[in-house]
């Protein structure tokens, strides 16, 4: 799925290149390729899944209105 930024008639590059950074941070490719940089093995994944999923159970109890 490409990304494109067209860059506006009188528009300066550094603007053009500050709206895609932007998009691309919005729709995850940055970190898809971060994380796909070095092989991971699968136990590793769902370690790792499973450690972020611990966390944010714990910040949600910690902070539940209830």
């Amino acid at each position: 799925m490409p990304v494109e930024v067209k860059v506006k008639k009188g528009e300066p590059v550094e603007r053009a290149l500050r709206r895609l950074k932007k998009r691309l941070d919005r729709e995850g490719v940055i970190r898809d390729v971060r994380a796909k940089r070095y092989f991971e093995k699968p136990s590793a994944t769902k370690r790792r899944k499973l450690k972020t999923a611990v966390f944010n159970n714990m910040v949600r109890l910690k902070y539940d209105p209830r």
